[in-house]
Order: C-alpha cells, then structure tokens, then sequence
C-alpha cells in the first residue's frame, strides 16, 4: 500500500500512547501537500502536544484537534468535526483509525457487572461512538478510497478473566466492522481490525492495579518488570508494515505477533 497520497487522515484517541504515536507516525509518511490530519481526544491540552509533534516534523501538513467526551458524542458532532477540519476537499484517500477505548471495571466478575446506567455509558464510549463516526466517515469521504482501522485486541476474540467489559465492547466493535467489510466493496472502503499487543501504557497500569484475577496482575506486572511489554512506537512500526505489505484482507484481524508479516 502506498501511504504518500493526498490523505484525510483522521485519529481518535490521539491525545497519548498508542493514538498519538499512529497520528505521529502515518503524519510523516501521508503527502503533505493537501493533506489533513485530524486529532480527536478528550484533552486538549495533550491533543496540542500531539499537534506539536507533528508540525514539528511535517510543518507544511495542516492538522485540527477537537476535545471530544464520546461518552456523550452524537453523530452531528462527528459531522461537524469532519466537516469543519477540511473533509470535503479533494483527497486521493481518507483514513479513519479508531482508537479511543477505555478498559472498564476490571475488579468486577462478569456476573457483578449488572449496572445498566455503567453499561449505557461504557458501551457508548466504546461502541456506539465509534460505530456512529464511521457512519459519518463513510458517508464524507463517499466515492474515494478509504482505510477504516479498528484497534482491536486478543480481548476480542478470547475471554481474559477481569476484563469482561473489555472483551465485550472489543468483540462487539471488532464484528462491527467485519460486517462492514463484508458489505462494501474493498476497493473503496478496506478494514483493517489490527491487535497492538499488550502495551506498556495507562491502560496497561490500570488492569495491573485494578484486576481481581491475581494471575492476570502478575502477567502484568512480570510482563512490564521485565521490559517485554511493547512500547507505543514498537506496535506502531509494526502496524505501518503491516500497511505497507499489504498481504491482509479487508476485515481480517492482524495481532503485532502474526509471523507473516
């Protein structure tokens, strides 16, 4: 695949860790010329960070932030953004990688996760939102290439004990877009469901300090002492490889680890 076009390129979750290195990363290797980036997140203050580090790189690209709570985001928000940052100018290809999620509570048992007003609240952060700009996505960047992203996880395909919430949102949002991609042609819209591996990030330090399953703490733990747990830029690197090989087909779920690439 040949990233250096006139790109749309929208992030969610591009504040910090794995969202900021991808907006850092695609930034330098999108055509500057034409080109937008997008930054969405909840803080602006570290959303500008971002923004800083690309400028600092590529200083001729044209990047917008938008604080964002997606707990609460419609869809005429997601219009507004798109529209408002540039979407409607001529781009070769839009690329949409959504990454915003958050872990839920992980010192609960499946069977003691029953608040629905958590579930409502969770689910829209996690699922509805994004399912909710990608409809707007589709809907701008209609008849040109586009590359959806989904940040999946081995959480969304195989039950990891604390983590129920988790598990359940990734595995929703992950058959969310395996429909997509089923339903429209891949020559127009191609999705990419890819797995990072377990990072050293915030998330990271939450399940490590919050799980009730002991063994999941110390999989952590051992994990993160012992420096193999993945850094941001590690699984960004890998996930630009897996771009540029091109050997996945749309709505496959590629893990940083599968060998092929």
């Amino acid at each position: 695949m040949d990233l250096n076009q006139r790109t749309y390129l929208l992030v969610t979750g591009a504040s910090r860790g794995i969202g900021r290195e991808f907006a850092q990363q695609l930034a330098k290797r999108i055509k500057a010329e034409g080109s937008i980036v997008t930054l969405l997140g909840r803080n602006q203050a570290l959303l500008d960070e971002t923004k800083a580090a690309i400028m600092a790189t590529v200083p001729s690209l044209s990047v917008h932030t938008y604080s964002l709570e997606l707990e609460t985001a419609k869809t005429e928000d997601f219009n507004k953004i798109i529209e408002a940052s540039g979407g409607k100018n001529s781009f070769e290809r839009a690329i949409v990688i959504h990454n915003a999620g958050t872990v839920g509570d992980t010192s609960k048992r499946a069977k003691e996760i029953g608040n629905t007003d958590f579930l409502q609240s969770y689910y829209h952060s996690n699922v509805f939102s994004a399912i909710s700009l990608n409809c707007e996505f589709m809907r701008v960047f209609q008849g040109i290439p586009k590359l959806v992203v989904n940040l999946s996880t081995l959480a969304a395909i195989a039950p990891i004990s604390s983590m129920a919430h988790y598990c359940t949102v990734k595995a929703a949002r992950e058959m969310y877009f395996r429909v997509l991609a089923t339903e429209e042609s891949s020559e127009d819209t191609l999705v990419l469901n890819y797995a990072p591996g377990v990072i050293d990030t915030q998330m990271t330090v939450q399940v490590q300090r919050e799980a009730h399953d002991p063994a999941v703490v110390a999989m952590f733990r051992e994990q993160r002492e012992s420096k193999t747990m993945l850094t941001p830029a590690q699984t960004t690197e890998r996930f630009i490889k897996v771009l540029e090989a091109f050997k996945f087909k749309s709505g496959d779920h590629v893990d940083y680890r599968d060998e092929k690439f």
